[in-house]
C-alpha cells in the first residue's frame, strides 16, 4: 500500500485523488500513519453480471407459494 505525507497530500490533491488505486493510499504525518483513501466502490453497471454463474434459482420466483382464487 502506497504512503504519502500529509504535506505532499495538500501539496498534490486533485491529482492524487485522480489516481488513486483500489488499494488506497495512507497519508501520514510526522511518520505515523492517519488516514487512509479508499476510492468508492463502483456500483451499478459494474454489478449487473458480477453473480453470474454463482447463484441457482429455485423454484418459481414469482410465487408466493400460497394458492388463491380471485373469485372468492
Amino acid at each position: 500500500m502506497t504512503e504519502i505525507s500529509a504535506a505532499k497530500f495538500k501539496q498534490e490533491c486533485l491529482a492524487i485523488l485522480d489516481s488513486v488505486g483500489p488499494e488506497g493510499i495512507i497519508i501520514t504525518k510526522r511518520g505515523k500513519p492517519v488516514a487512509k483513501l479508499l476510492p468508492i466502490e463502483k456500483t451499478g453497471r459494474s454489478l449487473i453480471g458480477k453473480f453470474k454463474g454463482k447463484m441457482r434459482i429455485k423454484g418459481n420466483i414469482l410465487s408466493t407459494g400460497t394458492r388463491w382464487d380471485a373469485e372468492s
